[in-house]
């Protein structure tokens, strides 16, 4: 079967495996929607303002 040795390597690969698994999980479900969002929200604002400073003069 395994030796200790292979066993433990076995293990780190899992752990390093499933790190990963749920990092990328956390950047699809959170990070990315929360960046687009934010980068969404700013990009309307400026508009808003440059519409505003437009009408203004």
């Amino acid at each position: 079967m395994f030796e200790f040795d292979q066993y433990l390597g076995f293990l780190a690969f899992l752990t390093i495996l499933t790190i990963g698994f749920w990092l990328m999980i956390f950047l699809l479900t959170f990070v990315i929607p929360y960046w687009l969002g934010g980068n969404l929200i700013e990009f309307f604002k400026e508009r808003r303002e440059a519409k505003r400073a437009k009408r203004n003069e």
